[in-house]
Formats: structure tokens, sequence, C-alpha cells
């Protein structure tokens, strides 16, 4: 989301609210660890040390799946005129957050972040108090309806217009029995035509992922690798637009990209699709 001016730390953050719980690890934080951030604790860092060993590129996948973000943002906003877009579990602030890719096409477009975990609001608040266009929002995306009535997002999105709905590396935390396709289709139920929903996930492409999975579920608890055809079947009921759902780095490469893709790069896949 927002750069912090002078490196925010996560100890500085957790002064700011009493909420977040530092005895066990976070989704937010441990991404940030693995992207070498600095918002994280050592019980954060665990687990991204434990990911490291089944997978020591993981932190290239963390920036395949942001360059993506930028990517996908980018063409929702220069090719489909979409300016408003509701970033699902959006994570910790790094490099082209999805407002800064957005209004850099359009300075009136509006972004509206959510994450359960407080830290992220921690960190939002230079955002709110700098852009007027955006805002963090502390919700759980596993209940669409209290993300869609809060105050913040009826103040900044537009329902009778078109949407850019995100769930940028977030569905594979959510288990099977939480149906995360009931999830997808209420935020999408809830958007008109001319909407776009974009998704990134965990893709299962053999033994090295599969022990990510494991380690990830060991630690935190979720972290569902799913096949192909699982991460497919999210935009059923939608046009999946080309090159259709693929590895990270293969969606609308800005260049030539060499294959074979690596391990890493095939790790995550993901894909846009509009709803008509």
């Amino acid at each position: 989301m927002v750069e912090q001016d002078g490196g925010s730390t996560a100890q500085q953050s957790a002064g700011q609210s009493a909420d977040i719980d530092l005895s066990r690890p976070s989704i937010a934080r441990v991404y940030d660890a693995v992207l070498g951030g600095k918002d994280n604790y050592e019980v954060d860092r665990v687990v991204a040390d434990q990911v490291r060993l089944d997978m020591p590129h993981i932190s290239d996948v963390g920036w395949f799946n942001r360059a993506v973000l930028g990517r996908g943002v980018r063409y929702l906003a220069a090719e489909t005129g979409i300016n408003q877009f509701l970033d699902l579990g959006a994570g910790l602030p790094t490099l082209e957050n999805t407002h800064q890719v957005a209004q850099r096409h359009d300075p009136e477009a509006r972004v509206v972040y959510v994450d359960i975990d407080p830290i992220v609001l921690a960190h939002g608040r230079a955002l709110l108090e700098e852009n007027e266009h955006t805002a963090v929002v502390t919700a759980d995306l596993r209940e669409p309806e209290k993300v869609l009535a809060n105050p913040n997002v009826r103040r900044l999105i537009d329902f009778d217009k078109p949407v850019g709905v995100l769930l940028i590396g977030i569905l594979h935390h959510l288990h099977d029995d939480e149906d995360p396709k009931g999830i997808v289709d209420a935020y999408m139920d809830a958007v008109p035509a001319g909407s776009h929903l974009m998704i990134t996930a965990f893709c299962d492409t053999g033994p090295e992922a599969r022990a990510v999975e494991e380690t990830m579920l060991e630690f935190l608890g979720t972290g569902r690798f799913r096949t192909m055809d699982e991460i497919t079947a999210y935009f059923d009921g939608f046009e999946l637009l080309d090159p259709g759902v693929v590895a990270l780095p293969m969606w609308r490469p800005e260049g030539p990209v060499a294959t074979p893709l690596s391990i890493a790069q095939r790790l995550m896949v993901g894909g846009v699709a509009r709803k008509n």
C-alpha cells in the first residue's frame, strides 16, 4: 500500500495498536519477511526461514506476485478504464502498491485495502492522511457482507460503476470448508457488469510446492496449494481474459520470458476475468 518515510518497523507500529498479536505469526508479516521487509517479528521470520528451506527462492515468488499485481492494475486502469479497486487481503505496504499504480493513470482513482491484520491499518494511517482517494479497512474478507457494508468501502467505491476486485495471493489462505469460490462470487455479485476480477494463488505444481504447503500449514495454519483446475474454477461464470490462468511471469509480460520456467516461477498462477 503506502511506502513509509524513514523506514517504519513492526515494533513502531505495534505501539500504535494494542490489537496486534505478537505471539503468533501473521500472514501479512510473514510475507513481509519473505520480501526482506522490516515490518515483522521473530515469530514471523521463523516461518519465512522454514519456507526458504523448502523453496530457497521464495522471495522471488513474492516479487513475481507484486510484479503481476502492477501489470494487472495497469491493464485495468489503462485498458478498461476502471478507476476504483477493492484490494482484498492486501497485506503490508511495499513497492508499487495498487493505489500508486492506479493513480499514475488516473489521479482520481479510488482504492480500498482490506486486511484482517491490524498492523496493516497501523501502517496505513499515513496513507489515510495523505490520499483522500484511498482507505485501509481492518476486516475479514471471509465476511463479504460486513466488508461491503463498511463505511469506508461505501464512501470510496461506487457499486453502480465497474470495480476491480483483487484477490492477490490470499485465496490459498482460505480452507476448502470456508468456500473460497462462494466468497469470490459474493464480491462479484456486488459489482456491476464491466467489473473485473484478478486472482493469484499458490499452485500445486509438484513435490516442492507440496513441501512449502506443508510448512505453511504447520506454522501458519493456512496455505492450501490448489491445482490449476481448482484455481481456474474461481473464474467460473466470468469471461476469463487472455492468456487465461498461467504462471505469474507469463501473464502479459512486459518483455520476453525465458523458458522453461523455474520452480519458483511456476509456484503461483493467476488470471483476470470480466463480469459481463
